[in-house]
């Protein structure tokens, strides 16, 4: 079984760790910690990525390439 709890420091607290304990009971766990890349960040890594990003914010702002959708055909 793998679980991923991904949360702020300050929200780890006791009942936290006693909700881990009462559904992994009598089973050895392994808990690893690293930090949530920021998604904006991560998106703007790659400089393939980060030219499509731009030109497509581009095309947003000059309102081109838009999919117009009606609430009837939803």
């Amino acid at each position: 079984m793998v679980t991923t709890y991904t949360m702020w420091p300050s929200e780890l607290t006791m009942d936290f760790i006693r909700s881990i304990q009462a559904i992994f009971q009598n089973k050895e766990i392994e808990i690893s910690i690293h930090e949530v890349a920021d998604e904006t960040d991560y998106l703007l890594s790659s400089p393939a990525n980060k030219k499509h990003l731009f030109a497509s914010l581009a095309e947003a702002k000059k309102h081109e390439n838009f999919v117009r959708v009606s609430e009837e055909s939803l």
